[in-house]
């Protein structure tokens, strides 16, 4: 039909590049059938990990069997894959950006010096592409690993900020200095309780709600992006709030807008003179808390009993009943200015 001779046909590329001898995350960029893949391939081979998952199985289950469940747990949870409930589910059934986070947490626990991932952000949102970039390179960076992304998109490289770029087919090397990713300005608003509808099955514990809860909903570029909602706290000597309900949706999460959309809601009850503390058993939540000069910790991670419990504590932790949870309170800035904005003052 093309007039074209019936014989093998290729390409070749050659060039030269010496890696920083210091570097965590690195990117191999260019359009399709520019030989991304053959370079990666060629230069990081043995990095290349086969993840394949069991059919049968949900995703706590893929992986190998000498990594503890804590660091399977938080390697999930750095990659901002932080829904306990999805964890059990089969990996077969997930959305096509809670698969590729999940991967890569394979990926972080696998005993290699580099790992590498063709493909990178091919199958996801441009947005959650964005994000996920974003999360996988601080979660490597903490870490101290080597990743090494392989990619066709040219818009991940400020959320990821790569200590180097490798771009096909000319094979330049551009070595980096890790600057800050871009902002996420969100906008936050006090809504009806209804809004949970669009959050309730990503909270890792309670799908339900209390009808008296305050509730709040944070935007990024008019589409909602988490949850937030508290309840009055009564107490005979100290009363005051408690946060009820704090969910990030999948996409967003790994960039920090639960913890932040947290913290700004507790700084505007804070406002009101009323302590403002919070329950969780979220190991990723605890983490970062009790890293947090915002938040001190009253109670280290433990089990509420029922037995000997008052029943203002039943009506406060009756959620947490039996598991391993941790109690803070905000001791950080407060800000009368939302708090007058949202009518609490």
């Amino acid at each position: 039909m093309f007039d074209l001779e019936a014989k093998p046909t290729g390409e070749r590329w050659s060039f030269d590049f010496d890696l920083p001898n210091e570097w965590n995350v690195g990117l191999i960029v260019g359009p399709s059938g520019s030989g991304k893949t053959t370079a990666a391939r060629e230069i990081f081979g043995d990095a290349f990990v086969d993840l394949a998952w069991p059919s049968d199985g949900s995703v706590i289950d893929g992986f190998p069997r000498a990594v503890s469940i804590k660091d399977v747990t938080s390697a999930l949870s750095a990659v901002g894959f932080s829904s306990p409930p999805s964890w059990l589910r089969p990996w077969s059934v997930l959305s096509n950006g809670q698969q590729f986070r999940a991967n890569v947490a394979r990926l972080l626990v696998q005993d290699r010096d580099i790992v590498a991932m063709d493909e990178f952000t091919s199958v996801v949102d441009r947005t959650v592409a964005q994000i996920g970039s974003s999360a996988v390179a601080k979660a490597v960076r903490r870490s101290d690993r080597r990743f090494v992304a392989v990619s066709c998109h040219y818009d991940i490289i400020d959320w990821m900020q790569p200590d180097w770029v490798l771009t096909m087919p000319d094979g330049t090397l551009d070595r980096r200095s890790v600057q800050r990713r871009p902002t996420v300005d969100l906008t936050v608003s006090r809504v009806d309780r209804s809004a949970w509808d669009t959050f309730r099955r990503h909270h890792y514990l309670d799908h339900s709600i209390n009808s008296a809860a305050a509730c709040y909903v944070a935007t990024w570029n008019d589409r909602p992006v988490a949850f937030a909602s508290v309840l009055s706290f009564p107490h005979a000597t100290s009363p005051g709030w408690r946060e009820h309900r704090t969910v990030c949706l999948p996409d967003f999460q790994g960039v920090g807008i639960g913890n932040a959309l947290s913290g700004l809601v507790a700084a505007a009850y804070s406002a009101t003179g009323k302590p403002y503390r919070s329950a969780t058993s979220h190991p990723a939540m605890i983490r970062y808390r009790a890293r947090s000069s915002q938040w001190r910790m009253t109670r280290k991670p433990s089990r509420v009993r029922r037995q000997g419990c008052t029943s203002t504590l039943r009506g406060a932790f009756g959620g947490s009943l039996g598991r391993l949870t941790a109690t803070f309170q905000w001791v950080g800035e407060r800000r009368p200015d939302v708090a007058r904005a949202w009518g609490l003052i």
